[in-house]
């Protein structure tokens, strides 16, 4: 786990968590923090990538804008022009917003890389990350979060939580 003179690291370490995300109301709502909260040990990776993934079908991820809510309210604003509710869609079991919610989430997205720089996400400026939620009555939204790269040197203690070779954790 050493560096080059270049600046290069060598070295690989992987660590895995499954979260949960407190239950919202439809729409499209900032969860950066929430994330981040649930995470630390991201703080020991000195570059990498954080891959987070969510777990539903009728959710979905995006990364934008931070700061002005606004912006959220608008993009639900066009999702539901976008994708309406109330044409003939065949799937209708889970009731009217179901199958909308299933488009939605693939035009959206179900993933999320985002580069780790000295044990934070290298997010731009006015980035965040975004639960668009898609339903009218959904529960808590589980996300795996997967960190890859190579460690910070505080980090390579032999009784660091996170192993050099892998760990797991749900």
């Amino acid at each position: 786990m050493a560096s080059s003179q270049k600046g290069i690291q060598i070295g690989n370490a992987w660590f895995q968590k499954k979260i949960n995300l407190r239950p919202q109301h439809r729409g499209v709502h900032l969860v950066t923090e929430e994330i981040l909260r649930q995470i630390p040990e991201l703080c020991q990776f000195s570059v990498g990538l954080c891959h987070i993934q969510i777990l539903h079908t009728s959710a979905s991820l995006a990364l934008n804008e931070s700061w002005d809510p606004d912006v959220r309210d608008d993009m639900e604003m066009m999702l539901n022009k976008i994708v309406p509710e109330g044409l003939p869609y065949r799937h209708s079991c889970e009731g009217p917003d179901d199958m909308p919610a299933h488009v939605k989430a693939c035009f959206l997205g179900s993933s999320l890389s985002i580069p780790i720089t000295e044990g934070k996400l290298a997010l731009g400026t006015w980035q965040g990350v975004w639960l668009c939620e898609h339903r009218d009555h959904a529960g808590s939204r589980k996300l795996v979060l997967t960190l890859t790269g190579c460690l910070r040197d505080s980090a390579r203690s032999p009784l660091s939580p996170v192993s050099p070779i892998a760990s797991t954790s749900s």
